[in-house]
């Protein structure tokens, strides 16, 4: 008979065969189905589903897409019965961590040399946020990056730019070059008119300082738009 804790069914209940824990154990971590790595994490469901049940039943809420699942926020994950306040921090710490160690072992970029660099810098910090940032790469003159930094945080549609802040954080790093960056929340990466004539105003005042804009990247979560590749820089 299983023991119902405050109305959860637990691991330690289930059948030797079906618990995660132990099957990670016997079988290894890789033989573990995304919805039994989830369970290990909440440990229990509710009283009408197992941990894997539940857990199942959460990625089919986003299409079993563990990405997908990553974008869920507090409140949304603790809408599904049986995940409190402190399971959801659990699950979104764990696909945070999964997520840095991605970015860390793919994108390691230390010297620019194309646009596809760039975007696999800041992919992983820009390309599924829902609001607005505005990123600056700073370089020296062999394009090593001396620094990234989120310059401004804006809304849906638009963030603004304090030139000044740019540039002084430029003459601080001693860089030579920058590349500017930001993000677009609906997926388009097309760039506005104000895109465009804010690229334009950096650029000119970069020019006094002798300090040379490379390029400018619209990043999605996919995908992303260069102006120095389409030659609009």
């Amino acid at each position: 008979m299983l023991k119902l804790d405050k109305g959860s069914i637990s691991i330690k209940d289930w059948k030797e065969n079906d618990r995660p824990r132990e099957k990670l154990l016997d079988k290894g971590r890789k033989l573990l189905t995304d919805a039994e790595l989830i369970a290990i994490l909440i440990g229990s469901g509710n009283r009408n589903e197992s941990a894997v049940a539940l857990s199942t039943r959460i990625l089919a809420s986003v299409e079993h897409e563990i990405q997908a699942l990553g974008k869920l926020s507090l409140n949304q994950l603790i809408g599904f019965k049986g995940i409190g306040k402190a399971k959801a921090i659990t699950i979104m710490a764990a696909l945070e961590l999964g997520r840095r160690s991605e970015y860390e072992h793919n994108y390691k970029v230390t010297t620019i040399k194309s646009s596809k660099d760039i975007f696999g810098l800041l992919r992983c910090t820009l390309g599924d946020l829902e609001h607005e940032e505005f990123w600056v790469v700073y370089l020296n003159h062999a394009h090593t990056v001396l620094q990234q930094k989120q310059i401004s945080i804006g809304g849906k549609t638009a963030t603004l730019v304090d030139v000044r802040i740019v540039y002084r954080i430029a003459l601080e790093l001693g860089a030579t070059a920058i590349v500017l960056a930001h993000n677009h929340p609906s997926g388009i990466v097309s760039p506005s008119q104000s895109d465009k004539m804010l690229t334009q105003k950096l650029k000119d005042a970069g020019h006094s300082l002798d300090i040379n804009v490379l390029d400018h990247l619209i990043i999605t979560e996919k995908d992303y738009f260069s102006f120095a590749d389409t030659g609009i820089l």
